[in-house]
C-alpha cells in the first residue's frame, strides 16, 4: 500500500497532518507525503464502518487545480476521450488523460464550476500533469490549489451528517458539483469519492481544514479512515488504481473502462491515441482487467501469477487482498480476452503454489452512492 519516499527527499506533509498524529494515526509515506494508513481501530474496522455509517478520508495529497480562460472544456477535450463539453455546470465527470500510444497517463476528475473547471489529478501523477496540462493548453490557465485541503466523507450516514453543515448539499445526486459555504468558509463540494459508497469530497482553504474535521468527527456517526480501508473499499467497488491497475501500458479498453469514451468521440477521435484505442473499441482488447476470486482464504496480492488451466502464465494480479464486505480475498488483474468471461477458471501463484481461482464480474460489491 505504502510506497517509498525517494532517496533525500523530506516527506511533505498534508494540512492535517497534526489532526491525523492526535488521532493516533499510523503514519506512512505514500507519493511523497506522510499520510495516514491506519487509526487505533485498525482497518477492518475503518472498512466496516464506512459501509454502515460514515468515515472521513483525508486526500489532500491529490492535485486539485482550476482551468480557467477560453472554453477549457473544449481544451481539455483535445486531451482526454471524454465528451467534456457536453458536461454541463454543476455536474463532475470521470475521465482518463491518454497518450499518443493509447496508454493512460492518469485518470482525473472533472467538474464543470460554471465559469471554471475544478479537476482532481492523482498525486503521484500531479506534478507531471499540470505540466502536461500547460504544455497542451497554452490558452488557459492551470492554477494549482496548493492551499486547499481535500476531505472524503464516505458511508450511507454521510449525506445527513454534512446537511447538518450544509443544507445546500441535501439535493446533490452522485457526481454534483457545487460551490457550498461550510461553517461560513466557502467550499467547492461533489457527490462522488472513491469507495463505492454514497458521500461527498470537500475541496476547503487548508486554514479551514482542521475545524471542519473536527465538527465532522464530532458526529457519532463519523470515524477517521486511513489509506488501508480506502484501498480495501476501493478494491470491492472495482475502482483502479493508479499506477497499478491502470497506467501507460494500459489502454482504457484493456482496463474495462471504455464507457469513459464518449460517442461522438468514438466517431470522431480527436485525442491522443484514439487510433489504437478506437481499434480495440472496434476489433476488440488482446487482453482485459476481470475481477477474480481466489478460493480459500489466502489472499493474492499485486503481482501475483496469473496461470491458464494448462499451467501457462497468462497475467498477473494488479490489485489483491482481503474484502472485508466480501467476507474472502478478492483482487483484479489483466488476462487475454479468451480467459476473460465470469466463471472461467485460473490458478493464481501464492506463496510457489496454484491456487485456484475464477474470473468473476465487477465489482465484487454493489455500488450505492445516491443517484435521486
Amino acid at each position: 500500500m505504502a510506497e517509498p519516499a525517494p532517496p533525500d527527499t523530506a516527506l511533505r506533509t498534508v494540512p492535517l497532518d497534526a489532526l491525523h498524529r492526535a488521532l493516533g494515526a499510523k503514519m506512512v509515506p505514500f507519493a511523497g507525503y506522510a499520510m495516514p494508513v491506519q487509526y487505533p481501530a485498525g482497518v477492518l474496522a475503518e472498512h466496516t464502518h464506512t459501509r454502515t455509517k460514515a468515515s472521513l478520508f483525508d486526500v489532500s495529497h491529490m492535485g486539485q487545480v482550476r482551468l480557467t480562460g477560453t472554453d477549457p472544456a473544449a481544451a481539455l477535450e483535445r486531451l482526454v476521450p471524454g465528451a467534456l463539453r457536453a458536461l454541463k455546470p454543476g455536474r463532475q465527470r470521470y475521465t482518463l488523460l491518454t497518450t499518443e500510444t493509447g496508454g493512460i497517463r492518469d485518470d482525473l476528475m472533472v467538474a464543470n464550476a460554471g465559469d471554471h473547471l475544478f479537476a482532481v489529478l492523482n498525486a503521484a501523477c500531479k506534478k507531471a500533469d499540470v505540466a502536461h496540462l500547460r504544455a497542451h493548453m497554452p490558452e488557459i490557465e492551470v492554477a494549482v490549489l496548493d492551499d486547499h485541503a481535500l476531505l472524503a466523507l464516505q458511508g450511507p450516514a454521510a449525506a445527513g451528517v454534512l446537511a447538518a453543515l450544509a443544507p445546500a448539499v441535501a439535493d446533490m445526486r452522485f457526481m454534483d458539483a457545487r460551490a457550498v459555504a461550510i461553517q461560513d468558509v466557502p467550499c467547492f463540494v461533489t457527490r462522488s469519492g472513491y469507495t463505492g459508497e454514497d458521500g461527498f469530497e470537500i475541496s476547503v482553504p487548508a486554514g479551514a481544514a482542521e475545524r471542519l474535521a473536527r465538527a465532522l468527527l464530532d458526529h457519532d456517526d463519523v470515524a477517521p479512515a486511513g489509506l488501508g480501508a480506502r484501498d480495501s473499499l476501493r478494491l470491492e467497488a472495482g475502482l483502479c488504481l493508479y499506477g497499478s491497475d491502470i497506467d501507460t501500458t494500459t489502454t482504457p479498453v484493456e482496463a474495462d473502462l471504455a464507457w469513459t469514451i464518449g460517442k461522438a468521440r468514438r466517431e470522431t477521435g480527436g485525442f491522443p491515441g484514439a487510433d489504437v484505442i478506437l481499434a480495440q473499441l472496434r476489433d476488440g482488447p488482446p487482453r482485459q482487467r476481470v475481477g477474480l476470486r481466489p478460493e480459500g482464504r489466502a489472499p493474492a496480492r499485486a503481482h501475483t501469477e496469473i496461470r491458464d488451466p494448462d499451467g501457462e502464465t497468462v497475467g498477473e494480479v494488479t490489485s489483491g487482498g482481503f474484502g472485508p464486505t466480501v467476507g474472502g480475498p478478492v483482487a483484479m488483474g489483466y488476462v487475454p480476452t479468451r480467459l476473460a468471461e465470469p466463471g472461467t477458471a485460473v490458478d493464481l501463484m501464492v506463496r510457489g503454489k496454484a491456487l485456484p481461482a475464477r474470473v468473476v464480474a465487477l465489482p465484487f460489491v454493489p455500488p450505492r452512492q445516491h443517484r435521486g
